[in-house]
């Protein structure tokens, strides 16, 4: 170990077992990791490319694509690599990086949904004053203060975190995770705990209950609206739930295993679900269901087919 009490690497010991089944499981990954590239950035070109598109919704929903990439690029090429190569080291300062990246990932996630949910909470329940409200100058701030804000909170938690002298230096994870290199202190790490939860409450749990209060309202307004009404309201918000308790639950799962000791595989499906299930969901769940985006999709590949074939 290097430096004593601040080790230059991290060695992740949940490869350990991998050996025999590496290549099927690179090969696995390597195509998970092409389809959320493949499908996240169809979605960013369509809502991009198409002027029709440009409006709060669908400009929210590029921003859930692009977080998507943000986060599996984050996690999923070093798997890759981690999943050939017989040592599974990383050094300090990629690990804090890539430690940054998953947690702002994280939030980023809950941010933007946070901004779906208030969009269509003024779609629905105040729809004549919607065009003075989400204005391109708002969604712009609102969009750097969801990006830059946890950037910030999480970027001091992680700093914290680097400074710590460590008593160790395996991680029982297939990434780095902060709450994991807190655990190999040799020091209290009060002042890492509370800070943490301090950010938890405001990037989580507020979103949160922001994103239920929001919705609970604009089920209120459906109850008293006619069925037309009602229809095309659950239309454009079912997808946002759908996406909301996925990524809920993924991220519970990813808190009960950072926190408890549990068997293997199962620490293996909850550590990876909110970096995996998301980016794979998110695309499927909005290009399907919203025929502006669909009709645009097959139009894209149509067209793009048609002037290979003519090449």
């Amino acid at each position: 170990m290097e430096n004593g009490s601040h080790p230059f690497y991290f060695y992740l010991t949940m490869y350990k077992d991998q050996k025999n089944f590496r290549y099927i499981y690179f090969t696995l990954v390597l195509i998970l990791y092409l389809v959320i590239l493949s499908m996240n950035t169809l979605i960013i070109l369509v809502i991009f490319l198409e002027r029709a598109l440009h409006q709060p919704m669908y400009i929210l929903i590029a921003c859930l694509s692009v977080n998507s990439l943000y986060g599996s690029t984050g996690l999923l090429p070093k798997m890759l690599a981690d999943l050939l190569l017989d040592t599974h080291a990383v050094s300090r300062p990629a690990c804090f990086i890539q430690t940054l990246v998953i947690l702002t990932y994280g939030a980023y996630e809950f941010t933007i949904l946070t901004l779906m949910a208030y969009d269509r909470h003024v779609a629905i329940c105040e729809p004549l004053k919607y065009h003075s409200i989400m204005t391109t100058r708002t969604l712009a701030i609102m969009v750097a203060v969801a990006f830059l804000y946890p950037l910030c909170a999480i970027g001091s938690n992680v700093s914290l975190a680097f400074q710590l002298p460590l008593c160790g230096n395996e991680l029982r994870k297939l990434y780095c995770s902060n709450w994991s290199v807190v655990q190999l202190s040799c020091i209290q790490t009060t002042m890492n705990n509370i800070v943490g939860i301090t950010i938890t409450v405001v990037t989580v749990f507020l979103p949160l209950f922001f994103i239920l209060y929001s919705y609970i309202k604009i089920l209120v307004i459906c109850q008293r609206s006619s069925s037309e009404f009602k229809r095309k309201a659950l239309h454009t918000c079912l997808p946002h739930i759908v996406t909301f308790v996925n990524y809920s639950i993924a991220v519970f799962c990813e808190i009960i295993f950072s926190r408890y000791e549990l068997p293997d595989v199962v620490a293996v499906i909850l550590s990876l679900e909110f970096l995996i299930i998301p980016p794979v969901l998110n695309p499927l769940v909005y290009g399907f269901n919203f025929p502006e985006i669909h009709r645009r999709i097959l139009l894209l590949l149509t067209s793009t087919k048609i002037s290979m074939t003519s090449k």
